[in-house]
C-alpha cells in the first residue's frame, strides 16, 4: 500500500524541531511527510493532507486591516501557505492549522484576526510556554470533542494572536477561560481543523496525537458535505 503525502508548510528556515516532531507523528501513522518550503511556491507538490505549522504572525493586510502592533511577518511564508491552503481546499483534502495556520486558514476563509492578545485576558496568562498550562474548553458535538475525548484539556500556548470574525464555513471548536478562540473546524468538510496549540509539542499525551491519526485517517474517506 502506498503511503499517503501529507505536505507539512513552514518557513524556508528555521523551525526544525516542530516540523521535525509532525514528520515523525505522520510517519508513525502510515504517512508521508513533504516538507514544503517559500522557495516551492511556484511548484507545488500534489499531496493527499496537509499539516500548516506555526510560526510568525500573519500579516494584517491579508484581512484588510492596519497593523496594530510591530511583530516579526513573513511575507514569503504567507504567500506559500495562502497558495497551499487554497489549493487543499479546492481538492477537497484534509487540513490541520496549527497556530499561525490555524489563523491563516480563518483568514483565507474571509476571516479576521486579534492582533494583540493582551488586551483580550482576564483570566489567563500570556505568557508563551510549551507546557501544557492552560485550560481548552472544547464545544460539545465537535469533531474536536471526539477526537479528544474529553470536554476540559489542557494546552499550551506560543500565540500573540487569535481568531476574531470567523471565516466562512467554519464553526468555533473550542475556546480558553477569556473566551478566545483556540480552536476552529467545519463541519460539513470532512477534516479542516484549525487548533491554536501546538499539539506537536505533546505528542506524549494520546488524545493529541489522535488530531495528527485522524487527518490521515480521513485521506481514505469521503467527506461528509
Amino acid at each position: 500500500m502506498v503511503a499517503p503525502l501529507v505536505a507539512v508548510t513552514g518557513p524556508q528556515r528555521g523551525a526544525f524541531g516542530p516540523r521535525f516532531l509532525v514528520a515523525q507523528v505522520l510517519r508513525l501513522y502510515g504517512a508521508r511527510p513533504i516538507q514544503v518550503r517559500p522557495s516551492d511556491v511556484d511548484a507545488l507538490p500534489d499531496f493527499d493532507a496537509v499539516v500548516v505549522t506555526g510560526g510568525h504572525d500573519v500579516q494584517p493586510v491579508l484581512y484588510g486591516a492596519e497593523p496594530e502592533v510591530h511583530p516579526k511577518y513573513d511575507p514569503e511564508r504567507d504567500e506559500l501557505e495562502k497558495r497551499v491552503i487554497h489549493k487543499a481546499l479546492a481538492e477537497h483534502r484534509p487540513l490541520l492549522g496549527i497556530c499561525r495556520g490555524a489563523q491563516l486558514l480563518n483568514v483565507c476563509l474571509g476571516g479576521t484576526l486579534v492582533q494583540d492578545l493582551r488586551l483580550h485576558r482576564r483570566k489567563t496568562s500570556h505568557r508563551r510556554t510549551i507546557l501544557p498550562l492552560k485550560t481548552l474548553d472544547v464545544v460539545p458535538g465537535t469533531l474536536l470533542l471526539k477526537l479528544l475525548g474529553q470536554g476540559s484539556q489542557r494546552i499550551n500556548s506560543l500565540h500573540n494572536q487569535a481568531i476574531d470574525r470567523l471565516g466562512r464555513g467554519l464553526h468555533i471548536a473550542g475556546r480558553d477561560h477569556d473566551g478566545i478562540v483556540q480552536a476552529v473546524e467545519d463541519p460539513a468538510y470532512g477534516y479542516l481543523l484549525g487548533v491554536q496549540w501546538h499539539p506537536e509539542f505533546l505528542l506524549y499525551r494520546r488524545s493529541q496525537r489522535h488530531l495528527f491519526r485522524a487527518l490521515i485517517a480521513s485521506i481514505k474517506k469521503p467527506a461528509l458535505g
